[in-house]
């Protein structure tokens, strides 16, 4: 999934507080994914969409301010510590990160798969925090991960957890880039809002991958704080339908409603 298509439009001739450069430079950060090795300009060039002299450009100038490390002999580039730095920072002042892990844990535990927690990157679900089961051996994910917000339950959920007016430009933004799978796409988001209208939680039952069945329920902290989404996803074979539908689907949304709580109290304190 290339950052090109996903990258919102700079150019945006009429808006003088946005800064293009700025932009662009965030858009070669992001263009990195966990399971990369390093990246030469050509590479960055075609995710991001952007001419190689400007990427070269801009290459430059994070390396020499930290953001990326850059290696003379095979001309790559890798994330720097100023990256790290930043990430790290993020997830300390991330408090649902720290509520949310023993009760995911205790879910992964009991059901034998994955329990993860995500917040939106553009039209991706990036994993912040993730908890796996002893039994599970086909579905591996960790912080950093990123899973599609339109097809799984974990983005479905998020998009329920939006405003109409939140929700729609997004909704509008996924069928520009997937037109050919509008119906479905469509179809599939709206019968999740109606499930989490319904009783907290959406099902992903081979929505996502074929062979992977999931849950997803949106956790909206207090005062405005953020909206984050859970989910509990594994093997099909693993994950029966039944058994996501009345047992792990509930406790997901068990286990945000006792985040919001927690959170909460300290809000008020």
């Amino acid at each position: 999934m290339d950052a090109a298509l996903e990258r919102p439009d700079h150019a945006r001739a009429n808006d003088r507080q946005f800064v293009t450069a700025l932009a662009r430079g965030l858009d070669i950060l992001r263009a990195f994914r966990p399971e990369d090795g390093p990246l030469g300009n050509q590479e960055l060039a075609k995710r991001t969409g952007l001419p190689k002299p400007t990427i070269s450009r801009l290459t430059y100038t994070l390396t020499q301010l930290g953001y990326l490390n850059y290696d003379r002999k095979l001309g790559v580039y890798s994330l720097g510590g100023g990256v790290l730095a930043l990430g790290y920072v993020a997830l300390a002042h991330l408090d649902v990160r720290r509520v949310a892990r023993p009760l995911m844990q205790d879910l992964a535990d009991e059901c034998g798969a994955s329990v993860g927690l995500g917040a939106r990157d553009r039209l991706n679900m990036l994993y912040v925090e993730n908890c796996e089961g002893q039994n599970i051996v086909a579905l591996r994910v960790s912080a950093g991960s990123r899973i599609p917000l339109a097809t799984s339950a974990m983005g479905r959920a998020y998009l329920a957890g939006l405003t109409d007016r939140e929700r729609t430009p997004l909704i509008d933004q996924i069928i520009r880039k997937y037109p050919d799978d509008k119906a479905a796409l469509v179809r599939g988001i709206e019968r999740s809002i109606k499930e989490i209208e319904k009783r907290g939680f959406c099902l992903g039952i081979g929505d996502w991958r074929k062979d992977v069945n999931g849950a997803g329920a949106p956790l909206a902290l207090p005062n405005g704080a953020g909206l984050f989404a859970l989910n509990c996803g594994g093997p099909a074979y693993l994950l029966k339908a039944k058994d996501i539908e009345e047992s792990y689907g509930p406790r997901l949304v068990e286990i945000a409603s006792k985040v919001v709580a927690s959170i909460g109290v300290k809000t008020r304190r």
